[in-house]
């Protein structure tokens, strides 16, 4: 047995994701058992995709890099507009469904976004904005988004400008953009508080949990 094979070997009997599989996997903190599931999930996913046409809400989440899909979205917008890439940036409305089952149908311009998490804060559906977690919750699911690309789009100052993170280390490798690898985009949730308030809570949206 080869050392590779051997440390693999102790991986699984450890319910830990081997490292030769993590070298060529998305970022993940989950122990082994529920990374299985979670990796069955994402390519029932990618296949019903695939076999069915693109869905009414995409599980962001599901996917290997969520930023080159975010900027997918820019594009086809920007060719059916004819407009520049460079001037289109996402408005984020909200909805009231958690579920992608219960989407009817997927929005004329921009996508619904599913399965986000959301740390150190919550949604509050009755206020339609940001506030404080429920006691003794660590995370809280956040409902369906609509990422609506726009030209002329200005962002609230009152709004949270919440980043999302693939996982909950938020920290990742310098990219060429100069932002980590962890990093997707920034979501701008309504909020009655303080920029401040939410940031020392270390509030941020999660693609995936630890579990």
């Amino acid at each position: 047995m080869s050392k590779e094979l051997d440390a693999m070997y102790t991986s699984l009997l450890n319910n830990q994701v081997p490292n030769l599989w993590e070298a060529a996997s998305y970022p993940s903190l989950k122990p082994l058992a529920p990374w299985i599931e979670d990796f069955q999930a994402r390519v029932a996913f990618i296949n019903l995709w695939n076999d069915e046409g693109a869905p009414n809400s995409f599980w962001m989440s599901g996917m290997f890099f969520p930023q080159g899909f975010m900027t997918a979205v820019l594009q086809t917008h920007a060719r059916k507009y004819k407009l520049p890439i460079d001037t289109l940036r996402y408005q984020f409305t909200v909805q009231d469904h958690y579920n992608r089952e219960d989407v009817e149908s997927s929005p004329e311009d921009g996508v619904y976004v599913d399965g986000l998490f959301m740390d150190g804060a919550r949604w509050d559906p009755e206020k339609k904005m940001i506030a404080d977690s429920n006691l003794g919750e660590l995370f809280s699911s956040v409902p369906i988004i609509h990422f609506m690309p726009s030209d002329t789009y200005m962002t609230d100052p009152s709004d949270y400008e919440c980043p999302v993170y693939k996982t909950s280390v938020r920290a990742g490798k310098l990219s060429t953009t100069g932002q980590s690898t962890n990093y997707v985009l920034p979501v701008f949730l309504p909020s009655q508080r303080e920029q401040e308030y939410w940031i020392q809570k270390g509030a941020a949206i999660l693609c995936a949990l630890d579990y």
